[in-house]
């Protein structure tokens, strides 16, 4: 696409530059969140938070007015997904409450080029089998992220996932239905990324290319449906879910983390 040679978007370094500015408006906004989510706190309020930073830096949002397979356009700037919601909540006069699992998803775009990743808060004193919840997703994301390697194929980012989340036992299940994507002068492009799979399959990765990993766990089944408002997925059988992601690209010299908050190459 763009007249380029790869069907997955390749991306100079200057704009990988650009990305990154995107990814650290997002990860200040994360951080900022992160740290007002408190018990009594609106996820309206965060989603303000949100688009106040966004406002700062001079970027605009990836997700608000966004369509997806006839839904309607999201109201938010931030996707607010508690406890048993798993993506795409919609922020407003939910009250946070001590104990609740909150994860965050927001992306921002700075001169047309997208930044996208997702946190999960603990709100306040929350059970030690969510803490681990949470964990274990995080840490699945990282061994993904650590296969974002020229020369690997896609699906070792895929198996990567998989084999850290079945390692920390039979109480987690792995959704389905939705998985990581290909970024950059669009928030969502070519590759879906699964968070399973065998390894060695896929798309060849090459400098230039980013993607947005994002493994998405629950405790229980990890079968999911959507809710009357169209857009937020939650599990069927109410167990919580914990959702992690980053924005890396491919390059030479390794995987670059473009939304956090530090400089971090793998």
């Amino acid at each position: 696409m763009f007249g380029r040679r790869s069907a997955i978007e390749i991306k100079s370094r200057t704009e990988l530059d650009v990305m990154r500015q995107a990814g650290l408006v997002v990860a200040r906004a994360l951080s900022a969140i992160g740290l007002a989510a408190k018990p009594g706190v609106t996820t309206g309020q965060l989603d303000s938070i949100a688009r106040d930073v966004l406002s700062d830096h001079g970027a605009t949002s990836s997700f608000l007015g966004y369509k997806a397979h006839g839904a309607v356009p999201y109201p938010g700037v931030i996707c607010a997904s508690v406890n048993d919601e798993v993506v795409h909540g919609i922020p407003g006069d939910r009250i946070l409450h001590d104990g609740d699992l909150l994860s965050v998803d927001f992306g921002a775009i700075i001169d047309g080029w997208n930044g996208d990743a997702a946190i999960t808060i603990e709100v306040g004193d929350v059970a030690p089998e969510l803490r681990e919840l949470s964990r274990v997703t995080r840490e699945s994301l990282w061994a993904g992220l650590a296969q974002a390697r020229v020369g690997a194929h896609l699906t070792d980012i895929s198996h990567a996932i998989e084999t850290t989340i079945v390692s920390a036992g039979a109480d987690y299940g792995i959704v389905e239905e939705y998985g990581g994507h290909g970024i950059g002068s669009r928030m969502h492009m070519d590759p879906h990324i699964l968070n399973y799979g065998s390894p060695g399959r896929g798309p060849v990765l090459r400098a230039g290319m980013a993607l947005a990993i994002e493994p998405m766990v629950v405790l229980g089944s990890p079968d999911v449906g959507v809710q009357a408002d169209a857009w937020t997925v939650s599990t069927l059988d109410g167990g919580r879910a914990a959702h992690w992601e980053h924005t890396v690209a491919i390059t030479d010299e390794g995987p670059w983390i473009l939304t956090a908050l530090d400089d971090v190459h793998l």
